[in-house]
């Protein structure tokens, strides 16, 4: 699972980016970790989701949500939040994912997930990665209307620079075409399911 993940980029290129109105978000950069709140891009409405009035298209906005969905009722703990989509078929979030306005994405500059095994220290070993072609991605998510809106990152199948750091599956990171991220803030769930793939291995730095 990714366990951190950085966004050295204030509001205001961040927005420029990814084509969406900042308005007032005070994001400066710096580091993400779960439960903690982050800026999304979200193409749905200001208020509440639900089906966009016919032919019409939302403009993009960057808003903070909170990284961890609250669990399924079935979960005995409530306070184990959900911090990845690993079944996207799964009831608990097909519904969002099939209504284009509860998915999201997640500006990232770098990611961090844990590596098999230890150091000679015995502690876990961290893997830091950024995406070669862009300085500034997006992580494919998906939103939940609860008590404070919050968010979970899609994962795949991991590329060969994820399983050489011993994972399992890795986040879903967006192409760099501008028609990738329309096509995950708008298109029916046939086309934007599409986008669960790998990012290519060739393109993934590790960063240290």
């Amino acid at each position: 699972m990714t366990t951190l993940y950085r966004l050295s980029a204030a509001a205001p290129e961040i927005a420029s980016a990814f084509h969406a109105r900042a308005g007032d978000d005070p994001w400066a950069g710096g580091l993400v970790s779960p439960q903690t709140f982050a800026p999304v891009i979200t193409a749905g409405r200001q208020f509440i989701a639900g089906l966009r009035p016919a032919g019409k298209r939302l403009e993009r906005r960057m808003i903070p949500r909170l990284w961890g969905v609250p669990p399924p009722p079935s979960v005995p703990d409530a306070s184990s939040a959900v911090f990845t989509v690993r079944n996207p078929g799964s009831p608990f979030w097909i519904g969002n994912l099939r209504n284009s306005e509860f998915r999201c994405l997640v500006p990232a500059t770098a990611f961090m997930v844990w590596g098999k095994g230890v150091d000679a220290q015995g502690k876990r070993i961290p893997h830091w990665f950024t995406v070669a072609d862009q300085p500034l991605f997006a992580f494919a998510a998906v939103w939940k209307d609860s008590e404070v809106p919050s968010f979970a990152l899609l994962t795949c199948e991991p590329n060969a620079a994820l399983r050489k750091a011993g994972r399992e599956t890795m986040p879903v990171i967006l192409p760099a075409d501008p028609q990738a991220h329309d096509d995950w803030l708008y298109a029916d769930w046939k086309r934007a399911s599409r986008l669960l793939a790998p990012y290519s291995g060739s393109l993934m730095r590790e960063a240290g």
